[in-house]
């Protein structure tokens, strides 16, 4: 079986070293508990790493303990596309970055309230944006 690839713009893929290739491209993920925004408890907004957009706000960051950094909400449902993943032999909602077209993560059912999700999101997907 073929890994899928993302179509993205060739602008945004030369921002990306080839660690964040392999996620927002090729679809990959990082291991548990290595990524860099995983503990980061600074107020701002996380972005996609490939394109700027913004994704989440810190307000909206918890600890899930599944070791990839987790929302319970997107600060725009616009800015990402959510389709269905049936790869590695699971039933999984892929997140899409809106602008770019770079895979993100996945959400599941399992997340706090008020929503109930958890956008489980790579770090090598994001970059973040302090609040000044």
């Amino acid at each position: 079986m073929k890994p899928k690839k993302t179509e993205m713009p060739d602008k945004f893929k030369k921002k990306l070293n080839d660690e964040q290739k392999n996620i927002i491209c090729d679809h990959g993920t990082e291991s548990p508990f290595t990524g860099k925004w995983l503990y980061n408890k600074d107020k701002g907004v996380y972005v996609c790493a490939a394109c700027g957009n913004p994704l989440f706000s810190s307000d909206a960051k918890y600890d899930s303990g599944t070791g990839w950094p987790s929302f319970f909400k997107v600060m725009n449902k616009k800015s990402v596309k959510l389709k269905e993943d049936n790869s590695m032999f699971m039933k999984r909602i892929e997140i899409i970055c809106n602008k770019c077209g770079g895979h993100l993560g996945h959400v599941f059912p399992d997340g706090p309230m008020p929503s109930g999700e958890r956008y489980c999101i790579n770090s090598l997907a994001l970059d973040f944006k302090k609040k000044k």
